[in-house]
């Protein structure tokens, strides 16, 4: 390991670590922070995106042998004492460990649908602006084996630190892409062959008597506005089906049990007849 010591919060070499929190708000000229062990193994591991250096409290260090030992052997790993990384990042970190990575040439929406195998599945989140969600939908994608996530143009940045973290890392492994409005990505989506599904608390069909096709984009929407009109009157809409009285889910738990369904769902409806997915009128009934 490149081991590196740092006893001055004003040297240079750490400078992009410099005030994370205000920098969280201003951006990072195409950069980002990865906090924790976890995060650091998935950024690692996963290769999808280049890794700068690393900021490890000194107390951390032999602790992250077997993690660092998955970056390069010339990437810099910064080593300081509470004190000075706490006057480096600009407030208290208890986990002690960072390190930043950079976004690189982002892909555009058909590259990545491109490179997607014959059967696919692929998480659509539309205006969704709190990074809580961005992370656990990211986090539930991976979990449940989404190939992918396409993220409308008002979504929050799924590479923001606290949307990275909440993930656990998913955010840095999972294949995504960042469209324009939420009507050109079913564009693109259809361009690719994927039939689309709308969740809804008013959706026509409900979810388990959907026939999972072997190209499948989910949408999801944000909590009481849910998915726009004209989307919901092009795309067929599904419902997860709740006790009645109550058709509120946080849209992570939505997409956690929507994921998990058609991602271990055959061809066939798991009960009663088959409904497909494909356009149609307004479903929301």
């Amino acid at each position: 390991m490149n081991i590196i010591r740092i006893d001055d919060p004003a040297d240079p070499r750490v400078a992009p670590y410099l005030d994370i929190r205000e920098r969280d708000l201003v951006g990072r000229e195409g950069r980002f922070v990865a906090e924790g062990k976890v995060v650091l193994n998935v950024l690692f591991s996963a290769g999808r995106f280049e890794a700068e250096s690393v900021l490890v409290l000194e107390n951390r260090l032999a602790g992250m042998a077997e993690t660092l030992g998955l970056a390069p052997d010339t990437m810099p790993v910064y080593v300081a004492s509470g004190t000075v990384m706490d006057a480096i990042s600009g407030f208290h970190m208890h986990r002690g460990i960072l390190a930043i990575g950079r976004k690189g040439s982002a892909a555009s929406v058909d590259e990545v649908l491109a490179a997607l195998p014959e059967r696919a599945l692929v998480a659509v989140p539309v205006g969704i602006s709190n990074h809580d969600n961005i992370g656990s939908i990211f986090r539930n994608a991976a979990a449940f084996g989404a190939d992918a996530v396409l993220l409308d143009q008002t979504c929050c940045d799924p590479l923001y630190r606290k949307a990275i973290r909440v993930s656990v890392g998913a955010a840095l492994k999972v294949p995504f892409a960042v469209g324009g409005t939420a009507g050109e990505l079913a564009d693109a989506l259809t361009r690719h062959g994927f039939e689309q599904l709308a969740l809804s608390p008013a959706g026509n069909a409900d979810i388990r008597d959907i026939r999972r096709p072997k190209r499948l984009a989910l949408y999801l929407g944000t909590e009481g506005e849910g998915l726009p009109e004209p989307l919901l009157k092009r795309l067929t809409t599904a419902r997860i089906r709740m006790a009645p009285g109550f058709d509120s889910l946080n849209v992570a738990a939505a997409s956690a049990i929507a994921l998990h369904h058609f991602t271990e769902a055959s061809d066939e409806p798991t009960r009663r007849a088959p409904a497909s997915v494909a356009p149609g009128p307004d479903r929301q009934g």
